[in-house]
C-alpha cells in the first residue's frame, strides 16, 4: 500500500469495512463455505481451494498449526488468517437462526466521528452553504454470519445540514439489509448494495485495489453481493439483490436497481455531459447538480461450480431517465458513454486447483465489441508461484459499471500483458515481482494519439522475531502529449520506500524513508522521512507519526499511511516543502465504549497560501482534530 495508484484507489476505504466486519464477526473455520473464504482479499484461489480440501480431508481442523499442512499458505498468511476466523466447538455448529435468536444474541453498534479544522477555507467565510465541521454516523446491526444490518449518515465540510435542500439533516444516508447462507438463499441483499460477477468486465461496483494486489484479487472470478454500508457516494445499487441455489453447484443471482445519480447537465438543461462521482454538495452549483438523473438497472448471474471448474454468464442492461452526451470534440472523448440505454453480457470462466489456477471473462456490448481478460496461476514450487494475465479492452466497448484490471482505470482502450511472481526464498522473506505492459489504441487523456505504458514493480518484506524489514521500488513509464502536443515523449516515474519495523508487546516502532523521481518535460525529485511510534498498554493505545518532506512540485509527491479512525483509512499525500505530525489516542473505557481521538498538523516551509478556489487557506499550517466514540450494546 502507499503507492499512488492504490491510495488514490476507492476501493481500501470499502475493502477495510467489509474487513472490519468480518473480523468482528469471525467465520467459524470447520464450517464456513468457499464463498465466504473468498470474500478475504487475500486469499488466492488456490489457498481457498487448499483450506476446503484439507477440511475435507480432515473431517475438522483443531488448531491453527493444522493449517500449515496447506502448502499453499504461508506463516504470515495463516497469521492474517485467524484474525477473521476461528475454531468453534463442535456443539457450536452454526445454524440458521430463529427470528428471535436473532434479536436476542444480535450485536449493535453505534459509531459518531466528528472533524474539527482549525483553519478557515475561502468558501467557509463565502461560498459554501454549510459549516466547515464533517461528520458521520454508522449504526450496524449483526447476528452471526447470517444477518448484518444497518445505516450510514455522512456530513461533509461545508454541506448544509439541516438547511436548504438537506432538511432531512445528513447530505448522505444509506440503509441496507444484508441475509446469509439461510438454506437455499445464499445471500440476499435489500436497500443499497455493491456487486461483483466474474473478473468484473461486466458489473464490478465494489472495490478495486490497484496492481500491487492483483495476484491475490484477480487469481479468480468471483460472483459476490455485498452491502453498501460505505460513506462512498458513488457506484453503489439501490434495490434488491438475491443468490438463491438451485440445485447443488448452480447458484442464480438476479438483482434489480433504481437510483438518483449526480450529473453535470449540458446547456439544454436536458442532456446529460458528465455522470459525477464526487459526492460533494457544498455551493449552490454543486447542489444543482445533486441527484439530477435517474438510472434503472436490471439483470442476471447464473454460475455452475464443480470439481474445480467453474462458469458463469452475466447479463445486465442498464436505462437513464435522461441521454448521455458527452463533449466528444476532444479525441479522446470520442468513445464515452452516450444514449440513454447501454446493455452487456459475458462469460466468466476458469478451473482451480491446489498448484493451478485459470481464471476469464469474455464480455460484449452494445456496440459489438468484444473485451476479454485471462488469467493463469501456478504454484511451481512450495514458495514460488507464477502468474500471467492478459486483457483486451477495444475503445469501442461499453461498460458503466465495469471494473477490472487496468492501467487506464477503465475496461476500454487497452490490451497488455501482465507477469508477476510472489517468491518465499527463506523463512520470515517475502518477494513480490511484476512487469505489465499496455497499449492504448485511441487517444487518452494527456496522449492524443496512440500510446504505450510499462509498469515494473519489485517489492521485498522480512520479518525476523519482532522486527521486520521492507524494501520496495517501483518505475512506470507513460507515453504523453509533448508541450505542443505534436509527437509523443515518456513519462518516467521512480518511486522507492524503505523501512524498518519493531513490534514488542508494549512499543512499536517504524522508520521509514521515501523517494520520488518524475522525469518528464523536467525533472522532479521529491523525498520523505518518518517516524512512527505506538504505545499499547490495557485500554490506552498511542500512536505517534512525524515526518519531514521535500519535492520540487506534485508530480513528485509523497505518499504515506496513518493510523485514522475506525472504518476509515488515511494515504494523505505531501509535496513543497515541511513536517507533519500525528497522534492518535484510544481509550477503551469498557467492552462497550471506546473513544478515540486524533490531532494531525502540517506545517509547510515553502508557502504562505494552501490550496485555491473556495479551498483555499491563508496560512502554511493546517491542523485538524478527529474525534470518535463507539458504543456496542
Amino acid at each position: 500500500m502507499g503507492q499512488q495508484e492504490d491510495a488514490e484507489s476507492g476501493g481500501w476505504e470499502q475493502m477495510y469495512e467489509e474487513l472490519s466486519a468480518m473480523a468482528a464477526n469471525k467465520l467459524d473455520l470447520n464450517h464456513c463455505t468457499r464463498e465466504e473464504l473468498r470474500r478475504l482479499p487475500f486469499l488466492t484461489e488456490q489457498q481457498v481451494m487448499g483450506i476446503i480440501e484439507y477440511r475435507d480431508r480432515a473431517k475438522r481442523i483443531e488448531t491453527p498449526i493444522e493449517l500449515r499442512m496447506v502448502l499453499s499458505l504461508e506463516p504470515h498468511i495463516i497469521d492474517l488468517l485467524m484474525q477473521f476466523v476461528e475454531i468453534r466447538p463442535e456443539l457450536s455448529r452454526d445454524t440458521i437462526p430463529s427470528m428471535n435468536n436473532i434479536w436476542k444474541y444480535g450485536k449493535h453498534e453505534l459509531v459518531g466521528t466528528l472533524k474539527v479544522p482549525f483553519y478557515t477555507r475561502k468558501g467557509d467565510e463565502n461560498g459554501y452553504l454549510g459549516y466547515k465541521y464533517k461528520h458521520w454516523l454508522r449504526y450496524t446491526f449483526t447476528s452471526g454470519q447470517h444477518v448484518k444490518a444497518g445505516f450510514v449518515a455522512s456530513q461533509d465540510a461545508g454541506e448544509p445540514f439541516f438547511a436548504g435542500k438537506n432538511a432531512a439533516g445528513y447530505d448522505f444516508y444509506s440503509f441496507y439489509v444484508m441475509l446469509r447462507n439461510l438454506g437455499r438463499i445464499k445471500a440476499l441483499a435489500l436497500g443499497r448494495y455493491r456487486l461483483r460477477f466474474g473478473m468484473g468486465l461486466v458489473l464490478n461496483n465494489s472495490f478495486g485495489l490497484g496492481k500491487v494486489n492483483t495476484l491475490a484479487m484477480f487469481s479468480r472470478s468471483i460472483s459476490s453481493i455485498f452491502p453498501h454500508g460505505s460513506r462512498l457516494e458513488a457506484n453503489y445499487l439501490q434495490g434488491a439483490a438475491a443468490t438463491v441455489e438451485l440445485v447443488k453447484g448452480f447458484d442464480l443471482t438476479a438483482f434489480a436497481s433504481w437510483r438518483k445519480t449526480d450529473a453535470t447537465l449540458n446547456r439544454d438543461s436536458v442532456t446529460v455531459a458528465t455522470l459525477l462521482h464526487t459526492g460533494y454538495h457544498r455551493t449552490p452549483s454543486e447542489m444543482a447538480r445533486r441527484r439530477n438523473t435517474a438510472q434503472t438497472l436490471v439483470g442476471t448471474h447464473l454460475n455452475f461450480f464443480k470439481n474445480g471448474f467453474h462458469v458463469g454468464v452475466t447479463a445486465l442492461h442498464t436505462a437513464f431517465d435522461r441521454e448521455l452526451r458527452p463533449n466528444t470534440m476532444q479525441n479522446y472523448r470520442r468513445w464515452y458513454p452516450q444514449g440513454k440505454s447501454f446493455w452487456n453480457a459475458g462469460v466468466d470462466y476458469g478451473y482451480v486447483s491446489n498448484r493451478l489456477n485459470i481464471s476469464g471473462e469474455t464480455a460484449i456490448g452494445q456496440h459489438g465489441a468484444v473485451a476479454t481478460i485471462n488469467t493463469v496461476s501456478y504454484q511451481l514450487m512450495s514458495n514460488l508461484t507464477l502468474t500471467t494475465l492478459q486483457r483486451y479492452y477495444p475503445y469501442q466497448y461499453t461498460a458503466i459499471y465495469g471494473q477490472s484490471f487496468a492501467e487506464g482505470g477503465a475496461v476500454n482502450n487497452e490490451s497488455g500483458l501482465y507477469l508477476g511472481a510472489q517468491w518465499a526464498p527463506i523463512l520470515g522473506m517475502n518477494v513480490i515481482f511484476y512487469t505489465d505492459m499496455a497499449y492504448f489504441a485511441w487517444a487518452k487523456y494527456q496522449a492524443q494519439q496512440s500510446s504505450h505504458s510499462w509498469d515494473n514493480f519489485v517489492q521485498t518484506t522480512y520479518t525476523h522475531g519482532r522486527w521486520n524489514l521492507l524494501a520496495r521500488y517501483r518505475l512506470r513509464m507513460r507515453e504523453r502529449d509533448n508541450a505542443d502536443k505534436t509527437a509523443l515523449i515518456y513519462k518516467n516515474e521512480h518511486r522507492g520506500r524503505l523501512a524498518v519495523g519493531y513490534d514488542g508487546n508494549l512499543w512499536s516502532t517504524k522508520t521509514q524513508a521515501d523517494l520520488s523521481l518524475c522525469n518528464f518535460t523536467t525533472s522532479s525529485l521529491g523525498f520523505m522521512f518518518s517516524e512512527a511510534l505506538g504505545y499499547s498498554r490495557g485500554c490506552l493505545k498511542l500512536n505517534l507519526n512525524v515526518g519531514y518532506f521535500k519535492t520540487d512540485d506534485y508530480n513528485s509527491r509523497i505518499y504515506v499511511y496513518e493510523k485514522g479512525m475506525l472504518y476509515s483509512l488515511a494515504f494523505p499525500s505531501f509535496f513543497g516543502e515541511g513536517v507533519r505530525c500525528a497522534i492518535n489516542a484510544r481509550v477503551d473505557i469498557s467492552s462497550k465504549l471506546m473513544v478515540v481521538a486524533k490531532l494531525g498538523s502540517t506545517n509547510y516551509f515553502d508557502r504562505q497560501t494552501l490550496g485555491s478556489g473556495l479551498q483555499e487557506i491563508q496560512g502554511n499550517n493546517m491542523t485538524d482534530l478527529e474525534i470518535q466514540m463507539r458504543l456496542k450494546l
